[in-house]
């Protein structure tokens, strides 16, 4: 692999990090998908898949975009339903928010900037699809 080219799949990629892509958590100077810019994540969720706790206190601003299938995303003062391939949400910092597989779903996840702190203990996970959540 050249040092500023990557080529890969995101199902298979994702699958060793909680469907995350790129961002601040890949290896610091030896891949290119390292970034604290932004963080990308391939979004594989079985129905009934829930995320273990609300965000709280977001300091970024996000992009979610459904794939296929049918998902929710809870926000303080709505509930989205993304249920047709290309409907998406984006919301800003300081925006909480949480989100529900209706369905089979594949949803693409675009955040930024990409800030450490966010993931969900292993202890808490109990119900999501990778053991754990970012």
């Amino acid at each position: 692999m050249d040092d500023l080219v990557y080529v890969g799949n995101a199902g298979v990629d994702g699958a060793t990090n909680a469907g995350w892509l790129l961002g601040h958590f890949m290896p610091v100077g030896t891949d290119v998908r390292h970034s604290t810019d932004v963080e990308i994540k391939w979004g594989m969720h079985p129905i009934g898949d829930t995320r273990a706790q609300w965000v709280r206190g977001e300091q970024r601003t996000a992009l979610l975009v459904l794939i296929s299938g049918r998902f929710r995303v809870e926000l303080p003062d709505r509930t989205v339903r993304l249920t047709s391939p290309g409907d998406y949400v984006v919301w800003g910092r300081g925006v909480d928010h949480s989100w529900y597989a209706e369905t089979e779903a594949v949803v693409l996840t675009v955040r930024w900037p990409s800030v450490p702190g966010y993931r969900v203990p292993d202890s808490v996970t109990a119900g999501t699809a990778a053991g754990f959540a970012r």
